[in-house]
């Protein structure tokens, strides 16, 4: 595909997942049928919360990965920058976007050293599609992907929804899990698999981890729908129908996560997918998942400024906090045992 249809497709994307009333899944993530029991006597002090986790060898302030995403390759090289001096300042993993360009060698994007330079101690992790990995792509690409941005882990995203309703998509898939487990096999970093919004089954779950994947991203059913982002990219009536036809597909995130986690008692699980604020992700770690995934909800302070990144996470943080506080949970594991209302736990 030519590179100026490549950057024009992914400033496409950016501009219309900041218009969310556009794109956001015609489905419920699941988040708000989980209802903590209140603790009226916590017996925990606030600010004394331990929210630290380990990811990767390293240590983070909050179990939190953002989950970024570029536009064109000027506008992507700022917010990547961005995304990671944020991280670096609150201790949180930094997943980057799509580095096909980078890998191709027609631009860097700010896909380079810079992003290590700027978040020397955080978690950083590349990314390649699982579509690339059919169409040729292997441990060469990988290491390159890996390589430029001195990351800890390589991401594997699979999208087969999004290229089914894209005009220019990959629809030859098979073949993937074998592409993985070799790549897990050989790459010498840790491969995490991620769905882009319709998430992971406790059965595939299961194959990818028997595969050799170390973590399991579910980005589930209930955020930025990419069937309805790419809906609004099409003129044709036709397809543009078909592909709203599965803007709600999926299986809803917080439901991914407790089968994923019951399906993988030993996976790193990652819950996003319509991860709004910090209660969301009080619920997700509650249900199973070790972090919590957000990338839409931060976009418009990415597009402007590392600073206005740094505030948005600062209140989803102390909205996590403010959670544990209330279910008497002193850190992590606390809350993973935090007694539910519901039926989810």
């Amino acid at each position: 595909m030519p590179e100026a249809d490549i950057r024009s497709r992914k400033g496409d994307h950016l501009d219309i997942v900041l218009r969310p009333a556009l794109v956001s899944a015609r489905v419920n993530a699941g988040f708000d049928a989980v209802r903590f029991e209140h603790a009226a006597l916590p017996e925990v002090d606030l600010d004394e919360i331990d929210l630290s986790t380990q990811f990767l060898g390293r240590r983070l302030g909050a179990p939190i990965l953002i989950s970024s995403m570029t536009g064109g390759m000027e506008r992507a090289a700022r917010i990547n920058l961005r995304l990671a001096e944020a991280a670096q300042v609150l201790g949180l993993a930094l997943a980057v976007g799509s580095q096909r360009i980078a890998i191709e060698g027609r631009g860097q994007g700010g896909l380079d050293g810079s992003l290590r330079r700027a978040a020397p101690d955080v978690p950083i992790l590349a990314n390649i599609g699982g579509a690339q990995l059919l169409a040729g792509w292997g441990l060469d690409e990988a290491r390159r992907a890996v390589e430029m941005i001195e990351a800890d882990a390589l991401i594997v995203h699979l999208n087969p929804l999004q290229e089914a309703v894209q005009p220019e998509g990959d629809r030859r898939w098979r073949g993937l899990l074998s592409a993985i487990e070799a790549l897990a096999r050989d790459l010498g970093r840790p491969i995490v698999a991620k769905e882009v919004g319709n998430g992971l089954s406790g059965r595939l779950g299961r194959r990818l981890m028997d595969a050799g994947v170390h973590a399991l991203d579910v980005a589930g059913a209930g955020g930025t729908s990419w069937a309805a982002i790419e809906a609004e990219r099409l003129q044709d009536p036709v397809a543009r129908a078909t592909a709203l036809l599965f803007a709600d597909w999926g299986i809803p995130t917080a439901r991914a996560i407790r089968d994923v986690r019951a399906a993988c008692p030993e996976a790193v699980v990652i819950g996003s997918g319509g991860v709004r604020h910090g209660l969301d992700v009080a619920k997700a770690i509650r249900l199973g998942a070790d972090l919590a995934g957000q990338a839409a909800a931060a976009l418009p302070g990415a597009d402007h400024s590392a600073e206005a990144v740094v505030a948005h996470f600062q209140e989803v943080i102390q909205q996590l906090r403010i959670a544990c506080f209330c279910t008497g949970s002193p850190d992590l594991a606390a809350l993973r045992q935090a007694p539910l209302l519901s039926d989810e736990g």
